[in-house]
């Protein structure tokens, strides 16, 4: 464990093995670090955060910070971080709120690029990236390998599918469908995330299915209605990608505008 000697570190906090502390960060009470992590200078970790393994935390990244929420009444909340991230220049990371289970939680292997803002009661899969200034709102979950392109802005209580991609500077006020790729002001589905799929090891017939189904579903003279009616009628025969992503869309209509999250908000 090195600790830099202008590095100030709460009695309370808890430093795994093989710890690198850099120049003028500031650990606070109730703090975590796993084995093997490293903060470069000035990285602050203000209270209630739990860091696992091999994290790799850049100049200015404040991790643990109050919510930005009016209801947030100064309840005991956490941040949760999984192993083998890479927090880049200026990300902030805020805690939980009571209402939302009182902890943000951000997976394993997640590249979260400078600017970026991950916001209260927020669940991140692992391996998602979250590319320059993308900004999650509350209660917002994200599936596992979900790429959020630059500039990208996120409305609370918004999922993102896993393997689904965020075009650069899209307005996402609805759920974002998995294996998809959505684009625009507001965002919509343009293509089926082939790349993705394809790095993901997931299986050229499957890839076909998407492909149908995105047509069927989201093709600009779709009857979207119809096409789920349909392959709800057809599931037994469906690959197991596109099974999920008729569940996901099921969800999102059972929600409000288009957000799963909001039937569990309204209740």
């Amino acid at each position: 464990m090195a600790i830099h000697e202008t590095a100030f570190v709460d009695a309370s906090a808890e430093i795994g093995s093989d710890v690198e502390i850099g120049p003028y960060c500031i650990i606070g009470p109730n703090v975590t670090i796993g084995d093997g992590t490293l903060l470069r200078n000035n990285v602050t970790i203000l209270e209630c955060t739990r860091l696992g393994a091999g994290n790799e935390v850049y100049p200015f990244a404040v991790l643990g910070g109050a919510p930005q929420d009016l209801k947030f009444d100064g309840e005991q909340s956490w941040v949760e971080i999984g192993d083998h991230n890479v927090i880049r220049e200026y990300v902030t990371i805020n805690r939980g709120t009571a209402l939302g289970g009182a902890k943000t939680v951000i997976g394993s292997g997640c590249l979260i690029m400078a600017y970026a803002h991950v916001a209260h009661d927020c669940i991140i899969g692992d391996e998602v990236i979250i590319s320059n200034a993308g900004t999650l709102g509350g209660h917002i979950h994200v599936g596992r390998k979900a790429i959020i392109s630059g500039l990208v802005a996120i409305h609370h209580f918004v999922t993102v599918g896993e393997l689904a991609f965020l075009g650069g500077c899209s307005k996402v006020v609805s759920d974002a469908p998995p294996y998809m790729m959505s684009v625009g002001s507001p965002a919509r589905v343009r293509a089926t995330n082939a790349v993705g799929l394809r790095r993901d090891g997931r299986s050229e017939e499957s890839i076909a299915g998407l492909k149908s189904a995105y047509m069927r579903l989201f093709h600009k003279k779709a009857n979207k209605t119809k096409a789920m009616e349909e392959l709800e009628q057809e599931r037994d025969g469906l690959c197991d990608e596109v099974r999920t992503l008729l569940d996901f869309l099921q969800a999102s209509n059972a929600g409000k505008k288009g957000r799963a999250l909001e039937a569990h908000r309204s209740a």
